[in-house]
């Protein structure tokens, strides 16, 4: 679900690169050829958090047997798979829950927050770009 994500945080890029805001992704792991295989869906830096510093402080977690018993997550299963084509490599930790951040500068810090609640619970788009309209560059 993330590589589904993943490519639509990219279609903001041309928007975002008119505002000036950079596009980034943090990932916890590179197993294998994990992050080169990430590429091609997301089109701005990616920065692999060997220690999972930025997961914390505590790490939320999903279990595999919660998160397919949640209809929702089923569906989101499917949609991504099977409707959309997005494959993922079932490697290394697929547990963590991740999470999308807008910040500004200092003074202004984060200006949106949306914590994955489970598997596949995107962030909204228009929010993305409503919230990187509001970070002042002059800081």
């Amino acid at each position: 679900m993330c590589r589904e994500e993943a490519a639509e945080l990219s279609s903001l890029k041309p928007q975002l690169d008119e505002l000036g805001v950079p596009l980034y992704a943090v990932v916890k792991e590179d197993v294998g050829t994990e992050v080169q295989n990430f590429r091609p869906y997301f089109k701005g830096e990616i920065f692999v958090d060997h220690k999972q510093v930025f997961y914390g402080p505590k790490q939320r977690r999903m279990g595999l047997g919660l998160g397919l018993v949640r209809l929702r997550v089923l569906r989101n299963l499917v949609h991504v798979g099977r409707r959309k084509g997005y494959q993922g490599n079932r490697k290394g930790e697929g547990l963590i829950l991740g999470g999308l951040f807008v910040t500004g500068g200092e003074q202004q810090g984060i200006l949106l927050e949306h914590r994955e609640k489970e598997f596949g619970d995107k962030a909204d788009l228009s929010s993305i770009l409503e919230a990187a309209r509001k970070i002042n560059k002059s800081q």
